[in-house]
């Protein structure tokens, strides 16, 4: 069996999950909803690594000048 800690979701449960998804949204549904999920997704993870990157320029201004450069 399939067990999610901490859910303890068994492979009936997953499959009853799978079948009310059908029901409520339809097989044609489902692929516009996944591609929707997936741009999330792939924006989350932009946002993200611009975070880290200007993350990233502030610590080599810091080890440099001492200091953070303002932009503005």
């Amino acid at each position: 069996m399939l067990y999610i800690y901490p859910l303890f979701i068994g492979t009936w449960e997953i499959i009853a999950i799978v079948a009310l998804v059908l029901l409520l949204f339809g097989g044609k549904k489902i692929p516009e909803l996944m591609k929707g999920l997936g741009q999330g997704v792939k924006s989350f993870k932009k946002g993200m690594n611009e975070v880290e990157g200007e993350i990233t320029d502030i610590k080599k201004d810091i080890e440099t000048t001492g200091e953070v450069k303002k932009d503005n």
